[in-house]
């Protein structure tokens, strides 16, 4: 099956944890240019919420692609703290907070992050709704989800 097949059938599942987790991909690339395109901007209260963007696109990535962490070299702590986030209520909940952060990153001056604030927000909905409608957490396989990192073991 070729991976634009694969990812249609994902979708017609109706499962909004894969909805979810695909947002989070959007919140990856989000965060990463808007963190990056905000850490030059003139008022100063800015920059540490442009950084907390980026690493909030670094923790994002190690939770929606599972297969990092299986390649990249990280420590135990890591990934004990990244494996937290397995089921759909404690995404949301991370995903919430995050985009709490950029929220509150609007009272010290009006940006761009803002975009990444709404983004955060709708992925943490997602996972929400997941949980609220009792679905199980399933990842994408084409995100390094089920059987994908067993066929690298």
């Amino acid at each position: 099956m070729t991976g634009a097949v694969q990812r249609a059938d994902e979708m017609k599942t109706r499962n909004f944890s894969i909805y979810g987790q695909w947002c989070g991909i959007l919140c990856i690339l989000l965060c990463f240019a808007l963190g990056i395109s905000n850490i030059f901007t003139i008022h100063p209260l800015v920059i540490p919420f442009s950084v907390v963007c980026l690493i909030c696109a670094i923790i994002i990535i190690f939770i929606e692609i599972p297969l990092l962490l299986r390649i990249c070299p990280t420590s135990p702590k890591f990934d004990t703290f990244i494996r937290k986030f397995e089921t759909n209520y404690m995404r949301a909940s991370i995903y919430g907070v995050m985009s709490v952060v950029q929220w509150v990153s609007i009272w010290a001056w009006p940006t761009s992050l803002i975009a990444a604030a709404i983004v955060l927000m709708f992925a943490g909905l997602l996972y929400a709704l997941a949980g609220l409608k009792g679905q199980a957490f399933q990842g994408s396989k084409a995100l390094g989800g089920a059987g994908v990192a067993q066929m690298i073991i």
